[in-house]
């Protein structure tokens, strides 16, 4: 059995370590599926509405928002096919009382381990992938080829498509005419193949849309929630991680445990040597 490595090393390597932000930031306002609540925010209580003795004051907002805004993690809940869940769970028994007796936001893991990135458009020499294309698993095959990349059992993968570049300009980010890039199912079984642990993209919807279609159909979210037990990060923000040339790092997420939820809002983390 390997040795454990002893806390300074750990913590040594931490505080070299460069740690990439891969969550949007929650604003009113920022693109979101028109299927879900959007992200609202006030102040409940401000500064001078009510004073402790000796002039301390505090205070406090009101958050509402849908589990599926913003970078976020899919519960296995989240999706089902023919009324049934992961492991063939009834959908309609496990949505009692409100929320979800099987599959919640609470039984997603915790991971720390190491990440891949596919930045496809580097491997392609392009801009963003095209939204009329699907990343097929001869693409993934040449993402992988391309740029060095072999995916490990537990990985937690990444896709870059460049369509994160739209992410400050809503009506671009939300803009589906023209089709959405992400791997379709077979670009997917490719990648399930690796076994990995989670799946994400800096997309809305993480599988390709074709033009014209929008969200009324989405297999991959059926392939990896209902058929694989998979659980899928929508709309990181992988731009500056692709930017600095990196391929693996520590990756680093900790849903909340929202019981029964759908999925989770998440600020998962890259962490590279420095």
């Amino acid at each position: 059995m390997d040795a454990t490595p002893d806390l300074s090393t750990i913590t040594g390597w931490l505080k070299s370590a460069r740690i990439f932000d891969l969550g949007r930031p929650m604003v009113q306002g920022m693109p979101q599926s028109p299927s879900h609540p959007p992200f609202r925010m006030a102040l409940e209580r401000r500064h001078g509405d009510r004073e402790r003795p000796g002039g301390d004051s505090a205070a406090n907002e009101m958050i509402v928002t849908g589990g599926h805004v913003g970078t976020h993690i899919d519960a296995l809940a989240h999706y089902s096919h023919e009324g049934r869940l992961f492991g063939g769970v009834s959908a309609c028994e496990a949505q009692t009382g409100g929320r979800f007796l099987s599959h919640g936001a609470e039984t997603l893991p915790m991971i720390v381990g190491r990440g891949i990135l596919i930045d496809v458009p580097a491997a392609l020499g392009e801009a963003a992938a095209r939204g009329d294309v699907p990343l097929d698993a001869a693409a993934v095959d040449e993402a992988l080829r391309v740029r060095g990349t072999t995916p490990r059992p537990g990985d937690a993968v990444l896709i870059r498509t460049g369509w994160g570049r739209r992410w400050d300009d809503a009506a671009a980010f939300l803009d589906f005419t023209g089709g959405v890039p992400g791997p379709d199912v077979g670009g997917i079984d490719r990648l399930l193949e690796g076994r990995p642990v989670v799946m994400g993209s800096d997309t809305l919807a993480f599988e390709h849309l074709p033009p014209g279609r929008g969200l009324t159909e989405l297999p991959g979210h059926r392939r990896l929630l209902v058929e694989a037990g998979v659980p899928i990060i929508e709309m990181l923000d992988l731009e500056e991680l692709a930017a600095a040339g990196v391929r693996e790092f520590v990756f680093v997420l900790a849903p909340l445990k929202l019981v029964g939820a759908t999925a989770s809002p998440v600020r998962p983390l890259a962490l590279v040597a420095g």
